[in-house]
């Protein structure tokens, strides 16, 4: 499970003060696919960020199963795997190269780290990729090749970043299929964190929608229970109704 309170950060440039992240709170069950759902600018990147302990909050605190991220940085993020926008992979090393490493990092030994790695390729149809160089592969199987490496040391809790930008039709539905599987008591009944500003992929996959505008948290809830909040029958209406009315104005 994962849990946000408080959530604050601002970043200075050019002698001015930008808050990028405003008092944000927000939790994610274990085996539910929860949605942040926001425009451009809202803070969704830079919340992640903090999650996975890549910048430091101002105030808040940060939870992965119980532990502060703030406090235990080690432990919390042992129990992570993030699959970020920027997909950062080894370009002269393959495929199984780029898991086994992370899974080294995890401090899987090199035999479990390498069969960790088959498992994933077989889950995940990238069999016939494992064992060539990453330079050159496409959007779709560079977001395989990450996700199994994020997938690598089995954590119980998934953070992704806008992860089907760049995709075609087959890879993203590839995608959703998986982490459809990985919430399922069969996959681990996983906590899935992804942020995203595309509402069809919001609508086909989260159980619950986290939707933040200007750093702040303005409504939660399934995709029914948002409609029905905002009288909409339409996903996207609701959500500009949510983010972009009075209560997502920026303060």
């Amino acid at each position: 499970m994962i849990r946000i309170e408080g959530l604050a950060k601002q970043f200075h440039a050019g002698g001015r003060t930008v808050p990028a992240v405003c008092g944000l709170d927000f939790d994610a069950a274990d085996g539910r696919i929860t949605g942040l759902l926001g425009p451009n600018g809202a803070g969704k990147t830079t919340t992640l960020r903090m999650l996975a302990g890549l910048i430091d909050a101002d105030a808040g605190r940060l939870e992965v199963d119980g532990l502060d991220v703030r406090a235990q940085p080690r432990r919390a993020l042992a129990r992570l795997g993030l699959l970020a926008d920027v997909r950062g992979l080894y370009p002269r090393l393959t495929a199984r190269e780029n898991i086994v490493y992370h899974g080294r990092l995890h401090g899987l030994p090199a035999d479990a780290a390498h069969a960790r790695a088959d498992r994933l390729a077989a889950m995940l149809e990238m069999t016939p990729l494992l064992d060539r160089r990453t330079d050159g592969f496409s959007q779709g199987e560079r977001m395989k090749t990450a996700l199994a490496r994020a997938l690598v040391h089995d954590p119980p809790n998934i953070v992704l970043d806008e992860p089907t930008n760049g995709l075609d039709v087959v890879a993203t539905r590839a995608l959703r299929e998986t982490l459809r599987h990985l919430r399922s008591p069969e996959g681990g009944g996983k906590c899935i964190v992804f942020s995203t500003h595309i509402m069809s992929e919001a609508e086909r996959l989260c159980d619950r929608v986290v939707v933040v505008a200007h750093g702040r948290h303005v409504a939660a809830g399934s995709v029914d229970e948002l409609l029905a909040r905002t009288g909409a029958t339409d996903f996207e209406e609701a959500f500009v109704a949510l983010a972009f009315g009075p209560a997502g104005a920026a303060p």
